[in-house]
């Protein structure tokens, strides 16, 4: 028989994943893919926490968005989706989610709107963070946590312009809690200190985790309301305004999954935004009405202060099947 004439099994055959929050834009894009390389998906998604919502409230909205997870996922695979709804205070609901699972996939999606985003979000993100890397600990099957965090978690500093002109910003550099709290930077912060309670907790329990901090997931619905963008004026001219597509950002959680070689922190993110016409081009995705070209005494291009080499280097070993030796 020649070598490759028989079908190799997918790599997520007989194996259980959860992804959790799996109600949004990523969450939707790692169901799809792991279903298709063959694992069966835990699709948990948070409930709102609005306690003057009434219970038909919640059932409906849980309906919508079984309903959506299914719409997108083909026939063939919907066999091996199971929906779950989860509370990030509820630690025996996400539990229950977890249960069996060789994987999990923890991301948490913060409000849309700056109004929106507050103490109150970096409490809960927190508090989901804590109580999902708990119930991973105390899940004999669990393999490995992949935790969505974000560049925010690493950017901001006291002496950013300072330290940003001497040095390139990578893995190793953190966002400073103090300076997010000054200037109610709560996407920064709720990113920074979940990621820090995940990681404590991994590292006391013994979990094996990844994380991917992500740029600014670009694509349909993104506005300048957006948490992430607060402070992006300083961003752009520190030249640490990170974007990513969320196919990408997707390709890049499986591939910190399936790689033994995956470790520690990776960086995510496809552009960064330094010219001015990436500039004009990210206004105009966000405000349709924002100017088609920009200031004449706005056309430096900004040097860029943050990299991800560390990424690129498990997206090429994962695409090609090679895992190199850790650093």
């Amino acid at each position: 028989m020649c070598p490759g004439s028989v079908e190799s099994p997918a790599p997520g055959s007989g194996k259980s994943v959860c992804v959790m929050d799996a109600s949004g834009p990523l969450g939707r894009a790692l169901v799809d893919r792991l279903l298709r390389r063959g694992y069966t998906v835990h699709a948990a998604t948070y409930c709102d926490c609005d306690c003057r919502r009434q219970p038909e409230e919640d059932d409906d909205e849980e309906e919508q968005e079984e309903e959506q997870l299914f719409r997108g996922c083909s026939d063939v695979y919907k066999h091996r989706l199971k929906v779950f709804r989860a509370d990030p205070f509820d630690y025996h609901a996400i539990a229950d989610a977890v249960r069996g699972c060789a994987g999990v996939f923890c991301m948490f999606n913060t409000p849309q709107d700056q109004e929106q985003c507050d103490e109150v979000t970096v409490e809960t993100e927190v508090r989901a963070a804590h109580n999902v890397l708990e119930a991973c600990a105390q899940t004999e099957t669990m393999e490995r946590v992949v935790f969505t965090s974000s560049v925010t978690a690493v950017v901001w500093n006291a002496d950013h312009k300072k330290q940003q002109q001497q040095l390139l910003l990578d893995e190793k550099c953190w966002s400073d809690l103090a300076f997010c709290r000054k200037f109610k930077l709560w996407h920064a912060l709720a990113k920074t200190l979940s990621e820090k309670t995940a990681w404590a907790l991994a590292m006391d329990r013994g979990v094996d985790m990844v994380a991917i901090n992500a740029g600014l997931v670009t694509g349909p619905g993104l506005t300048a309301a957006q948490p992430y963008l607060k402070g992006a004026p300083d961003m752009y001219d520190d030249g640490v305004l990170a974007t990513v597509d969320v196919d990408f950002l997707a390709d890049a959680h499986v591939a910190a999954y399936e790689s033994p070689t995956a470790y520690g922190r990776y960086l995510c993110f496809d552009n960064v935004v330094c010219r001015p016409e990436d500039a004009v081009k990210l206004a105009q995705m966000l405000s349709p009405s924002a100017p088609r070209s920009p200031p004449s005494d706005e056309l430096k291009v900004i040097p860029q202060r943050i990299q991800n080499k560390k990424l690129s280097k498990l997206m090429v070993e994962f695409a090609n099947g090679i895992y190199g030796e850790l650093d």
